[in-house]
């Protein structure tokens, strides 16, 4: 007995999100699987999310390829009881359909795709007529099985040719193109559809082609023309992007810093804390700042200036996909050890994948440590909607005047590029200047806290 299937649609992934690219599915067609197993990857416009299914059963379709937009409701897998051989049937025979790119052109007389997969689904279930069953009954179940009857043959035609059996338009496209009769050929699909692996099967392989002269030497160094889809992250750091530049009148402001007390206090505090890092010390500073200059952990909602109640610090982590901004939530809650610990969390989870949409938003201000690249310096672009952004730059053994005297010392670029609508000049650069004194003397930040 036939059951119904189950259709897992996109869930709703939150911080509202609306659609998903796959990047690689976790199962194929014929797999058994469990209540919440993880049959898809995904990735949003805020990270890399796998997907459970909430079906047991037998992957009967898959709705979509890998680099595919799925909108959230949308269906992402079909599942069928593990012994629904009806629906498997019916479902290749759509899954070759969704090969094409567009309508479903049947390829004798004028029935619709879904009479199609209903008379191969009823040929699936048949069971073969028995010996002493008569041979009107087979006969009639025959003619039940047998195509609607396409357009006369041309005179001098041979008799036992028929229509061939095709649903996919992307197989006629195919075997025009290779110069192939599909009367010619047997289908190896469900009821004797021919598929596209029978086109390909019959036809051999592809003739190649010679790519023009200019083309092949650019490959041959390894530079060729290509076009690439901004889609998932891509696409929203450069939306992000492009409204910060829109919509933010900013300003940068940088002065080079004297890091050798950083680095000092760092490894004098690695002793019992081997962990910590440079940017838990930096982001210590950013914070004491900013408590002192609420003014720059704002943003601006139409014409009101909103300073936040609390700071959540971003800091810039690049991984494979691109770069993204986890959040530090209630960062002036922390200790130096706390923050240290935190970021290092995050940025293990951004670079294996595994990061959650809601820590990589919420942000009110964001640092960004652009020394790791091996520069000075850099004018960055605000992460909107936030109205500031400090960055460092590398920290080299330079030349510098210490009482009077030249000496080798670290130093160290630090800028701060802010939203010039929530504050003006002298504020912006109290901040910078402050979170420098930090990095030139850290133990002058005790009487702040």
């Amino acid at each position: 007995m036939t059951t119904s299937t189950s259709v897992f649609t996109l869930p709703d992934l939150g911080e509202g999100l609306t659609e998903a690219e796959i990047l690689n599915w976790r199962v194929a067609e014929g797999d058994t699987v469990r209540v919440d197993d993880i049959v898809v990857e995904v990735e949003t416009a805020k990270a890399a999310v796998e997907v459970p299914c909430p079906y047991a059963g037998t992957v009967a379709a898959l709705h979509g390829s890998p680099g595919d937009i799925i909108a959230v409701g949308r269906p992402l897998l079909t599942i069928a009881p593990p012994d629904d051989a009806a629906a498997r049937a019916v479902e290749v025979v759509r899954a070759e359909e969704r090969a094409g790119s567009g309508a479903v052109l049947v390829g004798y007389g004028t029935a619709t795709s879904n009479r199609t997969s209903r008379r191969a689904a009823r040929r699936g279930r048949r069971r073969p007529a028995s010996a002493n069953g008569s041979a009107a009954s087979q006969a009639s179940a025959r003619a039940q099985d047998t195509p609607p009857p396409g357009p006369p043959e041309p005179s001098g035609a041979p008799a036992s040719l028929s229509a061939p059996r095709v649903i996919s338009p992307v197989v006629r496209r195919l075997a025009r193109k290779r110069g192939l009769d599909l009367s010619s050929l047997n289908g190896s699909g469900p009821a004797g559809v021919i598929l596209r692996r029978d086109v390909e099967a019959a036809a051999g392989p592809e003739p190649a082609v010679a790519a023009p002269a200019a083309e092949s030497a650019g490959a041959a160094r390894g530079l060729v023309d290509r076009r690439i889809p901004m889609r998932g992250m891509r696409r929203a750091i450069a939306d992000k992007l492009s409204t910060s530049r829109r919509e933010i009148p900013d300003v940068t402001t940088w002065v080079d810093v004297d890091a050798t007390g950083l680095v000092d206090a760092r490894e004098a505090l690695r002793a019992s804390h081997p962990g910590l890092g440079l940017m838990a010390l930096l982001a210590r500073f950013v914070v004491a700042g900013l408590m002192r200059y609420p003014e720059l952990n704002a943003s601006v909602d139409g014409d009101e200036i909103v300073q936040h109640g609390q700071i959540n610090l971003g800091f810039a982590a690049q991984t494979d996909r691109g770069l993204v901004v986890p959040v530090i939530k209630s960062a002036h809650r922390m200790t130096t050890v706390q923050l240290g610990e935190e970021i290092a969390r995050l940025t293990a989870a951004a670079r294996a994948g595994k990061i959650s949409p809601s820590e990589l938003t919420g942000g009110t201000v964001t640092l960004n440590n652009y020394g790791v690249f091996g520069v000075d310096g850099s004018t960055p672009i605000i992460n909107h909607p936030e109205a500031a952004l400090i960055g460092v730059g590398r920290i080299v053994d330079k030349p510098w005047a210490v009482d009077g005297r030249l000496a080798v010392r670290k130093v160290t670029q630090l800028s701060l590029t802010f939203d010039h609508r929530v504050c003006d000049g002298g504020t912006a650069g109290g901040l910078l200047r402050y979170i420098a004194d930090c990095v030139e003397r850290p133990v002058g930040l005790l009487a702040d806290l």
